[in-house]
């Protein structure tokens, strides 16, 4: 019930069904044997630790006794739920190999083409449908030249990987970007850095997702001028917790790091609360796999590999924290001198504006763009 959170009649069916229980659900005999495995701590702190023991079972209880109470269940529930994320880690890690051997190209997506394909041969995972993909901000589709890609990332993070939904929690694979900000963090020791301290503190880290994975990706070139670029639209300063340096974080380590979509376009849907058409039918899956794209990026000429590789890149900031006590300023935010020229200017320009207002304009006058059209408020 708990894993399966509000599909009733999936619960019912498989409770009904011994047989198709243990063949049905993912890994059933694992997960049976985490259970035992709970049930067998218990016993054994109430046989060897009394005085432990008593925090788990009721007063007076035989500790010997075979049978189990209500406290004692109450407390084995309460350690499945508490280690149940990072034992089903493991699932997620087989998950995430496998969706990176399909990632040829190393940019932390693996063609939908694929995907599918795999899903169909050997990989009962890989299944959800495009709209369902979409909807869960899984899905690139800026890249002209390869074509719809399931971003590894953020499918990993995504709502139909949570083994378990419930109504005021999910469970879900760990983010593995969050070690490698918090390493960043400690490293600046402040909300806000300069390009320069970033790229060589983010040139230490490790990113490796397998043993023979390649070493991080050299950060000279399109990474550097990008965050330049963040810097220059904050006056200087990069702010750590902002999208624009998650993003470049996600193309940083694109294998570790989701990409982080504006807010409002993508959503945290569990297959139950989308609907049935949250798995791909079997003809989509055959008419993807069968155009799977054999090409790979050294064929693209030199120059447009990196602007098909960072194609979903946008300039959209969406800061998550209150920057106003660390000097964060915007790039038309200047000095005290320019800003009095700016201020003076501008009086000018209101009193010329104010003496000819009064004169009629001509066909050909140069009026301010937005006149004649229509604003709604």
């Amino acid at each position: 019930h708990w894993m399966m959170s509000e599909d009733k009649d999936g619960i019912r069916i498989l409770l009904a069904n011994r047989t198709l229980l243990e063949t049905a659900f993912p890994h059933w005999e694992h997960l049976v044997g985490f259970v035992q495995g709970e049930m067998k701590a218990l016993d054994f702190k109430r046989q060897h630790v009394p005085h432990a023991a008593s925090a788990y079972t009721r007063q007076g209880h035989n500790a010997l006794a075979q049978r189990y109470s209500f406290d004692d269940a109450h407390s084995i529930i309460g350690g499945i739920t508490k280690s149940f994320a990072s034992y089903w880690e493991s699932e997620c890690a087989s998950m995430k190999e496998a969706l990176v051997a399909m990632d040829k190209s190393h940019t932390g997506r693996v063609p939908l083409s694929k995907f599918y394909s795999s899903g169909l041969d050997s990989d009962w995972r890989f299944g959800e449908s495009e709209t369902y993909l979409r909807e869960l901000g899984a899905l690139d589709e800026t890249n002209s030249w390869v074509g719809k890609q399931v971003i590894i990332t953020n499918y990993i993070q995504a709502a139909s990987n949570c083994i378990v939904s419930a109504p005021h929690y999910l469970v879900c694979c760990v983010n593995d970007c969050e070690s490698l900000l918090d390493e960043i963090e400690e490293a600046v020791g402040a909300p806000v850095a300069e390009p320069s301290e970033l790229l060589a503190v983010v040139g230490n880290l490790s990113s490796q997702a397998t043993l023979s994975d390649d070493p991080p990706r050299d950060l000279k070139g399109s990474l550097t001028n990008q965050l330049e670029q963040i810097a220059a639209a904050h006056g200087g300063r990069v702010p750590l917790h902002g999208r624009l340096f998650a993003q470049w974080l996600h193309y940083a380590f694109p294998r570790e790091c989701p990409f982080p979509h504006k807010a409002g376009t993508a959503n945290v849907l569990t297959p139950t609360e989308f609907g049935s058409g949250y798995i791909a039918k079997e003809e989509e899956m055959k008419e993807h796999a069968a155009a799977v794209n054999t090409s790979n990026f050294s064929a693209v000429a030199p120059g447009e590999e990196q602007q098909q590789w960072m194609s979903q890149w946008t300039a959209e900031e969406e800061l998550i924290a209150d920057y106003t006590g660390s000097g964060l300023r915007a790039p038309w935010e200047t000095s005290g001198r320019l800003a009095w020229y700016g201020g003076a200017a501008l009086l000018v320009a209101t009193l010329l504006g104010a003496v000819g207002s009064g004169r009629k304009a001509g066909a050909g006058s140069a009026l301010l763009p937005m006149h004649g059209k229509a604003h709604f408020v």
